[in-house]
């Protein structure tokens, strides 16, 4: 056998396998870009604040994301269930890393009723501050990547 002739197929034998295994392990997690505003509040907000992040659902509803923030100091942030200008509950709180990141915790998993909201564009992400308790910056979570980007 000549070496020289098996590099290629070699090389694109590795390559298949490792896109494979990328893909294998994605099981519908990729992420989704938020970019947060006080646009986007129910009622909208005027505020300088902003945010941006990236929440991912595994198929199993194992949720996981990270975001960062600007412009204010917010007290608490949550995922919530709700339409597009519309208010709903609090179905997973995030918690602070520091005064401008915030992140999904450990274990965070959607039933399967939140599953099914999640899959028709029913949830967002909601940072609150001391001066807009009801939130001041917004995002809905769109699989597919329509998250404000």
């Amino acid at each position: 056998m000549n070496w020289s002739r098996s590099i290629p197929k070699r090389a694109a034998v590795v390559f298949a396998a490792a896109l494979l295994a990328g893909c294998a392990g994605m099981g519908g997690s990729d992420g989704v870009s938020l970019r947060l505003t006080g646009a986007e509040e129910v009622p909208p907000v005027s505020t300088s604040a902003s945010g941006s992040g990236t929440v991912r659902v595994s198929d199993d509803g194992a949720v996981s994301g990270n975001f960062k923030t600007q412009g204010a100091s917010f007290t608490a942030a949550h995922i919530h269930e709700g339409a597009k200008g519309a208010n709903g509950p609090v179905i997973i709180p995030l918690q602070k890393v520091n005064d401008t990141e915030w992140t999904v915790p450990a274990g965070a998993k959607l039933t399967p009723a939140q599953m099914q909201s999640y899959k028709q564009g029913r949830l967002y992400v909601n940072f609150h501050s001391a001066k807009f308790k009801g939130g001041e910056i917004r995002a809905q979570i769109q699989p597919g990547g329509g998250g404000g980007y």
